[in-house]
């Protein structure tokens, strides 16, 4: 899959704003970013669902606008938002999806107990999907978009909407898919803990890609511990580590954040010298959201309550 200069524009809003991205066969490959930033709508393009404004792109070897039913055909689609038929049993459910994709009579039988087997639901497969929990449904929906065994899975933030405990489940699946079936994952999320089962993810903000690479090597790329402290005046505290200790400081969730080298050891300097008392501080290694604020200047979080309007933050000095 790949795509170059890959742009949506919906009148004067610019959802994606020229996409280059290239995704490998067996990869599961993650789109790491908050709501609005663009990830459904490249989704969509890539899936021959909304036209590409500019740009263009291949889908297992097929040319989204040029061969549009070769890329349907090809790809396997798991919505954001619920699209099963909760009045049909899960059996119900799949005979439909494979007589719409045209999968052979005599094998749809072994395929649907294959994937239902997969996703731990072989033993529900005559219950009305109406009775199934969230995280059954979602289940459900997996099976159903590798029914006609695509080549490509594309799946749109799975498990928005989980609690931790069935979210953690369905990457259970869907590890066991990646194991048994030949396959591309291709995701979105705005859980960072999920990007962590990814073999490469793209970061997009507003519309646009501002880096990929796997997971380690992006928070590697970091290079300095996270620091966040809660003090008795946030706003002298910040003032004091721009003046005396020449760091970035970001007001993120609640705490004073900051990037520095040597967490642990600064901590005793930071008690001794900061001039504000501190009620609390915690040091952290860099993670997938300490990559993002360095690339955004933003917590995906802070990103996602701002709407992309503010004027964001650089919290890593001299990170370029």
């Amino acid at each position: 899959m790949s795509a170059r200069g890959l742009a949506r524009r919906y009148g004067d809003v610019e959802a994606v704003a020229g996409v280059d991205l290239d995704v490998e066969p067996g990869e599961v490959f993650g789109f790491l970013g908050p709501n609005g930033a663009g990830k459904s709508t490249t989704i969509k393009m890539l899936c021959t669902l909304v036209q590409p404004s500019a740009g263009s792109a291949t889908v297992a070897g097929h040319d989204i606008v040029r061969e549009r039913d070769a890329v349907r055909r090809a790809i396997g689609l798991v919505f954001q938002d619920p699209t099963l038929d909760g009045y049909l049993t899960a059996d119900q459910n799949l005979r439909m999806h494979a007589e719409l994709y045209g999968v052979p009579k005599s094998a749809v039988g072994e395929r649907m107990t294959e994937v239902l087997e997969m996703v731990g639901l072989a033993d529900r497969r005559r219950s009305r999907v109406s009775t199934y929990s969230g995280g059954m449904k979602r289940r459900l929906e997996i099976a159903r978009g590798l029914l006609h065994a695509p080549r490509v899975l594309f799946l749109d933030e799975p498990t928005v909407g989980l609690d931790p405990q069935t979210r953690a489940s369905i990457w259970r699946y869907i590890n066991e898919l990646r194991r048994r079936e030949d396959i591309t994952i291709f995701m979105t999320t705005h859980y960072m803990d999920e990007a962590e089962y990814c073999d490469r993810i793209a970061i997009i903000d507003q519309g646009r890609i501002v880096v990929t690479d796997t997971p380690e090597a992006l928070k590697a790329s970091v290079g300095k511990d996270r620091v966040q402290i809660s003090t008795e005046d946030d706003e002298a505290a910040m003032a004091a580590l721009r003046s005396r200790f020449d760091v970035t400081p970001v007001l993120a969730e609640g705490q004073v954040t900051f990037a520095i080298a040597g967490g642990e050891g600064f901590v005793p300097r930071l008690f001794a010298e900061l001039g504000v008392p501190i009620r609390s501080v915690s040091v952290s290694r860099p993670s997938l959201d300490d990559v993002f604020m360095s690339y955004t200047g933003s917590t995906i979080r802070d990103a996602e309550a701002d709407g992309g309007s503010n004027q964001w933050l650089r919290m890593m000095a001299g990170r370029r």
